[in-house]
Parts: C-alpha cells; structure tokens; sequence
C-alpha cells in the first residue's frame, strides 16, 4: 500500500486547510488516520477513520476544528482543518492497517503503512 499525503502549506490561524491523504497499490485498509509531529516533539495521533463504517476518532487537541473524512470511490482520506492555531504547525502523516483494532487508533507502532509527510504552518 502506498498513500500520497498532500494539501500542506502555509495558513493563517483562524483560516481553514485540507489535507488529502491517497492510497494506492491494495486498499484494503480498516482504518486510516492523521498524525503529526510538531518540532521537537514526539509523533501524536489526530484522527482516525474506519474505512466501512465511517467511525471517527479525535485527539482532544483537535475535537470540535479538525474533521477526517473519506472516499470510499477515490480511495482517498481527508483532514479538513478549520480555525487552525499555531500550536498545529506540524509535519501531517498519513497511515492505514488493514487489521486495526479500535482500542489502538491512536497508536502510531500499530500502522502499517505510513506517507510521506506533508507540512503544516500555521502563523499568528
């Protein structure tokens, strides 16, 4: 499985940014998710998705500003980012498993397929 993240750039807090993450090459996957990892910081969970069903989990930090959504027909998970705050400026990784469990989303040693990167600034 490859996945493509894309989508990242520069964007004023307050503003609104998507990310795209697509997956090629077997997409079988049961979930998807968003990570990210902030400088000088470890990698953290932001959202995961369960491919079928539509299922969606979030990290505090982001409950209520960011959204993870998918499509199904494109095999392509989205992260819409609204009222971004500079504290989100991150590298964005995409990742997907095809046999996750949903007590471990948001354990990024669970993945096993992995994108990129895509980076996000997001400025005062």
């Amino acid at each position: 499985v490859q996945l493509q993240a894309s989508g990242g750039g520069l964007v004023q807090a307050g503003g609104s940014l998507r990310l795209s993450c697509a997956a090629s090459g077997g997409t079988n996957s049961r979930y998807m998710a968003w990570f990210r990892r902030a400088p000088g910081k470890e990698r953290e969970f932001v959202s995961a998705i369960k491919w079928n069903s539509g299922h969606t989990s979030y990290a505090d930090s982001v409950k209520g500003r960011f959204t993870i959504s998918r499509d199904k027909v494109k095999n392509t998970v989205f992260l819409q980012m609204n009222s971004p705050k500079p504290e989100d400026t991150a590298v964005y990784y995409c990742a997907a498993d095809p046999s996750l469990i949903s007590s471990s989303v948001g354990n990024d040693h669970a993945y096993s397929y992995w994108g990129q990167g895509t980076l996000v600034t997001v400025s005062s």
